[in-house]
């Protein structure tokens, strides 16, 4: 099958995806929001114990590629996973350890 049939703009995105998801943070991040559905910024550093403004640097990573999206609940900004199969990946990419 060549790239053409594939969608060369198609391909683009999803590397564009698979290459900010490739950090260990990101991961872990993708992986919380897997489980727990909406969490917002003080939720996830304290869950996986980093310090905020690396949560934060790495949220928007994952939400100007089209990973993530938010919305306000009150003072907070909860985040969730813009596509459930994304989870999906992570899984594939776990078994194949």
């Amino acid at each position: 099958m060549s790239i053409e049939l594939l969608g060369t703009e198609k391909l683009e995105k999803a590397a564009t995806m698979l290459k900010v998801m490739a950090h260990p943070i990101r991961l872990a991040i993708i992986d919380l929001l897997g489980v727990n559905s909406k969490m917002n910024v003080t939720e996830i550093y304290e869950a996986l114990s980093i310090e905020q403004a690396a949560a934060s640097h790495h949220l928007t990573l994952l939400k100007s590629k089209g990973l993530l999206s938010s919305e306000r609940d009150g003072k907070n900004c909860v985040y969730f996973l813009k596509h459930d199969r994304i989870t999906q990946i992570v899984s594939c990419i776990e078994k194949c350890n």
